[in-house]
């Protein structure tokens, strides 16, 4: 690793902390409205779901709607399970198992 590099990542690190820490600075001295804190619940599955739905729908860079999809099938059928079990581990476990033999057999 070049300073260039060293230099890049330690300036990155700087300027997210700048942009982040007034705001957490402002809101631990500020009580926040009732709907505020219920849609800050909504950000995870939101940032969850903007990183894994296009990996989804374009594996190869491209809308693949096909069965032969596999991480199309396999999160959908873990969607389904998550939907119904309401259990993380069993979802994961799942999800990775029936990707892998759904790949297997098509």
């Amino acid at each position: 690793m070049t300073w260039n590099e060293i230099a890049l990542v330690a300036g990155m690190a700087v300027v997210t902390f700048l942009i982040r820490w007034p705001t957490l600075a402002l809101v631990s001295r500020v009580a926040l409205p009732q709907p505020v804190v219920d849609a800050l619940k909504f950000i995870p599955p939101a940032v969850l779901a903007a990183i894994v739905v296009p990996a989804m729908l374009t594996p190869n860079g491209t809308l693949d709607l096909h069965p032969g999809n596999a991480y199309l099938v396999a999160g959908v059928a873990s969607g389904l399970l998550a939907w119904r079990a309401r259990n993380l581990l069993a979802t994961i476990l799942f999800g990775m198992t029936f990707f892998l033999i759904w790949r297997w057999l098509w």
